[in-house]
């Protein structure tokens, strides 16, 4: 067997060896045979929400159990392959065994951080939010470039991504801004996303071709589905009205459709103006609501466990998470995780794997490479 495929073969035996121990193997496999009884009861759908949650929680564990046993035959075929091919010395053949492993090794790579996502509320929806700094056109624009970023790494992941709202910069980028990413493990995954963004750049807008730094802050919130009970007085929330900006046709732009709801104990502010009828940006704002809020009360949590002590930072000036610098040098780093490459287009292209992932294993207490090939 050729050295790189051997190579190829153990990482993905020991990702695959390390899934299994982490799903308890034995136990998952006879938890599957219980739940799948549970959901063939007829007297389990008296109770829907009863269903629904172990109608999940059965489809969660099948595609986690399935995911392994089709990397195990995945690598199984592989090898057979490279071997078959090194025996003949077909170079075509072999290629596509490596080109198979390669893509074997990096589903691994990514079940193995998937199998850490643990939270409750790590299976759901995500709702984004971007804010500009200080800094007008520049931090607009950057906060612009943030949005594409996101939305281009969830649409590479197969992730919908929908804007429920935006507020544009008045000469270029946007203020502010909202989107849903939908898709499993969305908040899991854009969780430690959460903080403030630093641009170092030569900026488009000066003549004189200066150095500017700007800053956007990130914002992410899961989407709260019904097993989960946020409870809101209706008093505490101030709902205001107003004519939606930017992109949305003649309708929106004609009326006071676009919504915006005030939690007042806690200042938290959420608007909506994707729907085309207040209605149905009223009903949206209440559920991104909830979900703010709901993540305030996971951050009290996690606060109160110091589980994050090393890890989290703040959502405000002067605690940055993330450095981009574009000039005099090309460099992206994470400073919580000492991540970093100098692949900058790729990043903000939505590259953002290698961070997410050393950022979710930091949270568990895990450790993983500080340099990005």
């Amino acid at each position: 067997m050729r050295p790189d495929v051997e190579a190829m073969k153990a990482d993905i035996e020991q990702s695959v060896a390390l899934l299994r121990r982490r799903l308890d193997w034995d136990v998952a496999l006879r938890k599957l045979d219980e739940l799948n009884a549970r959901v063939e009861d007829p007297t389990l759908w008296d109770d829907a929400e009863k269903a629904q949650a172990v109608t999940r929680e059965r489809s969660r564990l099948q595609a986690q159990i399935d995911a392994v046993r089709e990397m195990e035959q995945g690598l199984e075929d592989g090898v057979m392959l490279a071997d078959m091919a090194d025996e003949e010395g077909d170079e075509a053949a072999l290629e596509d065994a490596r080109t198979s492993l390669k893509a074997i090794k990096e589903r691994a790579a990514r079940a193995e951080l998937e199998a850490l996502l643990s939270g409750e509320a790590d299976g759901n929806d995500a709702y984004l939010e971007v804010n500009s700094g200080a800094g007008g056109t520049e931090s607009n624009d950057w906060a612009s470039m943030l949005l594409r970023m996101y939305s281009r790494w969830a649409r590479a992941h197969g992730y919908e991504v929908e804007i429920e709202a935006e507020e544009a910069g008045e000469q270029a980028g946007i203020k502010s801004a909202t989107i849903l990413i939908s898709g499993p493990n969305a908040y899991g995954w854009l969780k430690s996303e959460s903080g403030v963004h630093r641009l170092v750049r030569i900026s488009p807008y000066d003549a004189a071709a200066k150095r500017h730094t700007s800053f956007a802050s990130v914002g992410v919130s899961p989407v709260v589905d019904d097993t989960i009970e946020i409870d809101i007085n209706p008093s505490d929330v101030r709902t205001d009205t107003y004519r939606a900006s930017g992109a949305g046709g003649q309708h929106i732009n004609k009326t006071d459709s676009a919504v915006r709801l005030t939690h007042v104990p806690t200042n938290t502010v959420v608007a909506c103006q994707a729907g085309r009828s207040q209605h149905q940006n009223r009903e949206q704002a209440w559920k991104m609501l909830r979900a703010r809020l709901y993540e305030l009360e996971l951050q009290k949590r996690e606060a109160a466990a110091q589980a994050l002590a090393d890890a989290k930072t703040d959502i405000g000036w002067g605690h940055q998470i993330r450095s981009y610098v574009l000039q005099p040098y090309q460099m992206v780093k994470d400073l919580r995780t000492n991540v970093e490459t100098s692949d900058t287009s790729g990043v903000l292209d939505g590259d953002l794997d290698a961070f997410m992932g050393a950022a979710l294993a930091a949270r568990v207490g895990e450790t993983r490479g500080s340099t990005v090939d």
